[in-house]
């Protein structure tokens, strides 16, 4: 063992990703940071006790303490960021100064496009930046992707990805595997897809459509929700026809929250009422997260379906592409956290061993081909593949 990794954060996903690291990272040390020193602790530990290692170092660390940050970062071959993407700018630029190579769960697409921005910096010291990794997006567009390998000619890719509970409940049929916030996110603003080639902002919350998957699952409802391609809409433009990711939920959910959107409780400006102030997301935040946050063990799934679209061999093809992963219970971590934590473990793990190319690279280019079956392979996944042929036409 011979690497050394660092995760900032110490919640479900960072646990998570630590995991993956001690696990499959060829790892010498995993120092897993939080500002909760014994969140840090006590998420080592569990990595700990799992792997039957002592390789996971919790330690408390403020990562708004750039000399701080940076002293941490010194000797670690990649760092995953598994904290709020506010600050993940500024983790970028620690994550340069002390070559390392960075990743992180992302959240917001501009942000990751000024991280993208500082390439030059990271391929001047030797170091790599990969922002937006985990579920969607992340492993979502590396499917995509994978999905227009098995074609000649791609023209259009369709990406629907969801996390659910198995066993939904009324009156909500969903709870929370992340922040409530980045929950409301997704659903503010616009989605940028590719149409006609070229980037196109979409409104969230509109297009829905019907989905059916295999039993028990059934029909499924998918809507624009935004955020899920990341930078791929600029990556593929002119290339791709037709690019679009959608979120899966169970039917009645995006009635649910379309109608708390157009009562304004998605906004963020401050209102009054009777003379008090308040901020209408912080007021809808606070009333859900009850309601949506299960008691452990938290029995989730998460579900995702990529298809491509395009010629194959002269003929009009499509590939598509099916994952399934669901709650460990060997390990107790729920379905987003494998993903989620799993994916953003990969794509550090690969810049540590040097498979990357140094500088940026967007998470639609980090995983791919052979080295995207290899190591979807080595953490038990399965995706079936669907590839169809229309008859010619005599």
């Amino acid at each position: 063992m011979s690497l050394k990794y660092a995760v900032l954060g110490a919640g479900r996903q960072g646990v998570a990703a630590a995991y993956d690291l001690a696990r499959l990272g060829d790892a010498k040390e995993v120092r897993l940071f939080d500002l909760d020193a014994d969140a840090a602790t006590q998420g080592a530990e569990k990595v700990n006790k799992l792997l039957q290692t002592q390789i996971v170092q919790g330690q408390a660390l403020d990562v708004s303490n750039h000399a701080a940050l940076v002293s941490a970062l010194r000797g670690v071959h990649s760092t995953i960021s598994a904290v709020p993407y506010k600050l993940n700018l500024k983790i970028t630029e620690a994550a340069i100064e002390a070559r390392s190579n960075i990743c992180d769960l992302g959240g917001h697409t501009e942000t990751v496009r000024q991280q993208l921005a500082m390439g030059d910096k990271a391929k001047a010291v030797g170091t790599t930046i990969t922002p937006d990794c985990g579920m969607g997006p992340g492993l979502n567009i590396n499917m995509g992707v994978r999905a227009m390998d098995y074609l000649d000619e791609p023209e259009d890719v369709y990406i629907w990805d969801g996390g659910l509970p198995q066993n939904p409940q009324e009156p909500w049929n969903y709870y929370l595997t992340f922040n409530v916030n980045g929950l409301i996110n997704e659903y503010y603003g616009d989605a940028w897809f590719l149409r006609g080639g070229k980037p196109t902002p979409i409104p969230c919350l509109t297009e829905i459509e019907t989905l059916d998957f295999p039993q028990p699952l059934g029909v499924m409802e998918a809507a624009v929700t935004s955020g899920g391609l990341s930078t791929a809409p600029w990556t593929f433009q002119n290339k791709l026809r037709r690019m679009e990711n959608k979120t899966l939920r169970y039917p009645g959910h995006w009635d649910q929250f379309k109608a708390f959107q157009s009562l304004g409780l998605f906004e963020l400006e401050e209102r009054k009422i009777n003379g008090h102030s308040f901020v209408p997301r912080e007021l809808l935040n606070d009333l859900l997260t009850p309601k949506l946050t299960p008691e452990p063990p938290v029995y989730d799934l998460c579900l995702i379906r990529a298809q491509a679209v395009g010629r194959l061999n002269g003929s009009h093809s499509s590939c598509t592409l099916d994952f399934l992963e669901t709650y460990d219970i060997k390990t107790g971590f729920t379905a987003m956290e494998q993903i989620t934590g799993w994916h953003a473990s990969i794509v550090a793990i690969i810049a540590a061993q040097d498979k990357l190319p140094k500088g940026a690279v967007p998470v639609e280019l980090a995983l791919r081909g052979k080295m995207f079956d290899q190591e979807i392979t080595r953490r038990g996944w399965e995706l079936k593949r669907e590839i169809f042929t229309s008859p010619a036409v005599s």
